[in-house]
């Protein structure tokens, strides 16, 4: 991109962080507010959109095209641009536009894109959307491996925490071998944090469901440190019987 571009794609993502701000003021709805608030305990800033209307979809198709044309930083800027604003809808927006820009994934990117825990992924839904959609094909397309996500287990933000196990489920069907995943979470086996928990517990039972065996052994090893609620999640799957031998010895 040259630097003549530059300065028109930022004018770009700013006009369209603007008109989605426009459109989501315009169809809001706090009957929706209220409704979902009862899901995030840590509160719930949103305008009440329903994104299954038909316009959000032509519209959004519509946004991704005028920031293509701009350029990747285009896409990215506008992303950054509608995180910041802290409110659900727009950081599902800039969650969409990153989604559907895979053609520009670089580890500049995936850095780029992390800086968004510090700004908008302030609740478990666009923490998990975030993992399952986008930051997950950053290792499947082998942009980056495991070790980019090093960093992310010590962040002081629990969601960016959280957003570790939570992007490893989408690869549990890529590998036979559990080990490397295992070992990347096991500082988190001991996180204080009840969403960084849920994740962990999360990831746990959905490679029970693949691979039993590794899963059990693995969680064997935490069973009388880890918090309860990993141990929770992880065996909800599993029988009476079998989830007994998960309990604390008394």
């Amino acid at each position: 991109m040259s630097s003549k571009s530059k300065p028109a794609g930022a004018r770009v993502a700013a006009g369209i962080a603007t008109e989605v701000r426009e459109f989501c003021r315009a169809h809001a709805d706090p009957a929706m507010v209220q409704k979902y608030s009862r899901y995030f305990v840590e509160g719930y800033d949103a305008y009440g959109v329903d994104f299954r209307i038909p316009e959000y979809e032509a519209q959004r198709r519509a946004w991704l095209e005028r920031l293509k044309v701009a350029g990747a930083g285009a896409v990215f800027e506008a992303g950054d641009r509608l995180m910041e604003s802290g409110k659900y809808e727009e950081g599902f927006c800039a969650i969409r536009f990153a989604a559907d820009s895979r053609e520009y994934y670089t580890p500049e990117v995936l850095e780029r894109i992390g800086r968004w825990f510090e700004t908008g992924v302030v609740n478990w839904a666009l923490c998990d959307v975030l993992c399952g959609e986008v930051l997950s094909r950053f290792l499947l397309d082998g942009i980056v491996g495991l070790k980019a996500l090093e960093p992310w287990v010590a962040s002081k933000l629990k969601y960016q925490r959280r957003a570790v196990p939570v992007t490893l489920i989408k690869l549990l069907k890529s590998t036979a071998d559990f080990k490397p995943l295992f070992k990347l979470i096991e500082p988190l086996m001991s996180d204080g944090e009840k969403v960084v928990q849920q994740g962990a517990g999360w990831f746990l039972r959905e490679a029970w469901k693949l691979q039993p065996k590794p899963a059990e052994a693995y969680l064997m090893r935490f069973k009388e440190t880890c918090p309860r609620l990993i141990v929770q999640y992880a065996t909800e799957k599993m029988d009476p019987a079998a989830k007994e031998k998960f309990r604390r010895t008394r």
